[in-house]
């Protein structure tokens, strides 16, 4: 629940980790599913915690995409009805303009313009960005995305999903400088990103003779390190070619502690300043969703047609507009 006055209100998250945890991945049917059961349970949870009630629902913003049809559809069909119950305008939010405006929600939230690092589960993209809805790609992941990588390079050492967060984990216990990883298009010339080279490195190693479980520590910070520097580096590029000293970090990478201590150090050598989104705010939540909604009205959005589901499985960021823009 947001407020465009009193801000956040409320929010709240059900985590589906233990649900695929057994198939080492996301089950989309199992995903819908879950999202039936869980919704309308969350709502009220959400809205008992806000001290709000139905009709003091303004507007309703929900995630078209991009993202599993399936699961969008759970979230479409449940906003647009509810929407249409209440006779309240209902907006379809781009996934990764949620993560992207959710530094806004901070206490110490930047000013446009800025550059984005958008590190997601499966996306890498650096955006600049000048308003609401004014997105301009500098560059994206041709492959796989950081994310990706990490979890694809978990599984490669024997972790458990989500792969993600326990590699990093991990790697906070070993020493980086051991295993000689590529920085793949690190001097490429241009803001794209490449990690499944990266990712085939580490497979390399793993199936080598010489290959111990006992190193895995250290594959995973040689690992991490890479990413991280590849990130950095672009990153830093990326203000310089526009012009800009406000960089904003979202995604569930983004809560990575060695990417904020880097891109920290980096950033205050330079006098620029680097922003993230609150730690609980990194990973998808509906918080974000609301917010990008709240300030897509504020800023004239016109709602389309009640009860009209829309979901967009494939959406690129950059193909949004700015409210009534044509």
């Amino acid at each position: 629940m947001y407020d465009v006055e009193a801000g956040l209100l409320g929010h709240c998250v059900h985590s589906q980790i233990d649900l695929h945890a057994t198939y080492g991945g996301v089950v989309p049917e199992l995903a819908s599913r879950d999202h039936i059961r869980r919704l309308p349970v969350l709502v009220r949870q959400v809205l008992a915690e806000s001290g709000c009630s139905l009709v003091q629902i303004d507007a309703i913003a929900y995630t078209a995409g991009p993202g599993l049809a399936g699961a969008l559809l759970v979230g479409a069909s449940y906003a647009e009805a509810l929407g249409m119950s209440l006779g309240v305008p209902v907006l379809p939010v781009h996934h990764l303009e949620g993560h992207l405006l959710s530094p806004l929600l901070s206490a110490d939230p930047p000013e446009f313009p800025f550059v984005a690092l958008l590190v997601s589960g499966g996306h890498t993209q650096l955006m600049q960005v000048t308003g609401v809805g004014e997105y301009v790609l500098l560059g994206e992941s041709l492959d796989d995305a950081a994310g990706e990588a990490f979890d694809k390079t978990a599984k490669l050492i024997g972790l458990g999903y989500p792969g993600g967060p326990q590699l990093a984990a991990l790697a906070e216990r070993g020493r980086p400088g051991r295993f000689r990883l590529p920085r793949p298009m690190l001097k490429s010339g241009d803001l794209d990103f490449s990690f499944s080279g990266l990712k085939t490195a580490v497979l390399n190693v793993v199936s080598g003779p010489e290959w111990k479980p006992e190193d895995a520590a250290d594959l995973a910070a040689d690992f991490q390190d890479a990413v991280v520097e590849v990130l950095c580096v672009k990153a830093l590029k990326a203000l310089e070619l526009v012009g800009l000293s406000r960089l904003v970090v979202a995604g569930g990478v983004g809560a990575n502690r060695q990417l904020r201590l880097r891109l920290d150090a980096a950033t205050r050598r330079r006098g620029w300043r680097v922003y993230y989104p609150e730690p609980e705010l990194c990973t998808d939540n509906g918080a974000m969703i609301a917010f990008a909604g709240a300030r897509r009205l504020a800023a004239g959005e016109v709602p389309g047609v009640a009860c009209a589901v829309r979901v967009h499985p494939r959406w690129p960021l950059a193909a949004l507009r700015a409210p009534g823009a044509v």
